[in-house]
């Protein structure tokens, strides 16, 4: 390598830098020898061991307001600055094992969200959002300068262990088995890939969902995402179920559970016009468990 390289993480972006994260990206075909059971067995063992503490899932689902406001800030910056799929959820899973190691939110919370974006963006992505983006999103609360403490201190919290495993890591693997077992349509799994994205990006920003394990959430995502696309899918979902139950080693009770909070949560959101809502009581919450799926070919996502 050549030592003039800088190989630093630290946010160095020149107007160059930026310029060339304009210019089209292009993305390698999905390869198959990369996938499998036993690809899914390492993500399966790697998950736990980014999984935020129970004491922070219990403070935050008692209080959740500000985590779902800072989620759902760092949605909106993320489609904004076109980031790829990936960065949204690697950077709240960032930003909850930061507050889980110090359970108090720092001065500037959106800093630390923008931080945790702007390291997500350098994993994922060749050309990584800039800094004076992410600080015109927060309205300039905070300089460049900011942002580059901030992610020292990030990287410092989680000792530089930030590749960690979300629920979008699990989908293509997920997929992949099931067009194994049962034969489907190249478009209908990229129909099912795009409603299983964006139901597990709505499970990042609900707390309600903090904790559980990122395989159980990406695969209730699809079997909600199946449930909704009904007779347009396998003729067998209850087969299907099954098959991603065994995938993310649970039960199928379980798995439909997960799939009807998840559908109750996508309730509420197309109920508020799909703007931040608060949570509601859980009087309220069992009396409108969904009996059926919301017909997904009729959402505008």
């Amino acid at each position: 390598m050549d030592p003039g390289v800088s190989v630093s993480l630290w946010c160095e972006e020149t107007e160059e830098d930026q310029r060339a994260r304009a210019a089209p990206q292009l993305r390698a075909a999905w390869d198959p020898s990369v996938s499998g059971h036993r690809v899914i067995q390492r993500l399966l063992h790697l998950e736990e061991r980014y999984l935020p503490s129970v004491l922070y899932v219990s403070l935050i689902q008692r209080e959740p307001q500000r985590r779902e406001e800072l989620a759902k800030w760092a949605l909106e910056v993320c489609c904004d600055c076109g980031c790829d799929e990936a960065v949204f959820p690697l950077s709240v899973s960032l930003m909850d094992r930061y507050l889980s190691a110090y359970l108090s939110l720092p001065v500037s919370p959106y800093c630390l969200a923008a931080g945790c974006i702007l390291i997500a963006s350098k994993l994922t992505e060749c050309h990584t959002v800039s800094a004076d983006a992410l600080c015109a999103a927060a309205e300039l609360s905070f300089q460049p300068s900011d942002l580059r403490e901030m992610e020292r201190l990030i990287l410092a919290a989680l000792r530089w262990d930030t590749a960690a495993v979300t629920p979008q890591d699990f989908l293509p693997h997920f997929l992949a088995s099931m067009e194994e077992r049962g034969g489907s349509q190249q478009e209908l799994l990229s129909t099912l890939r795009r409603h299983g994205d964006t139901l597990a990006a709505l499970c990042v920003c609900d707390s309600r969902f903090l904790g559980a394990p990122p395989s159980l959430v990406a695969a209730a995502s699809l079997n909600c995402a199946l449930g909704g696309l009904g007779g347009h899918c396998w003729a067998q979902p209850a087969a299907m179920s099954a098959l991603l139950a065994e995938l993310c080693r649970t039960d199928v009770a379980v798995l439909q559970c997960y799939s009807e909070m998840i559908e109750l949560a996508l309730r509420q959101r197309l109920r508020s016009g799909l703007q931040p809502g608060p949570t509601e009581k859980d009087q309220e919450v069992e009396e409108e468990r969904p009996g059926t799926p919301t017909d997904m070919t009729e959402i505008d996502f």
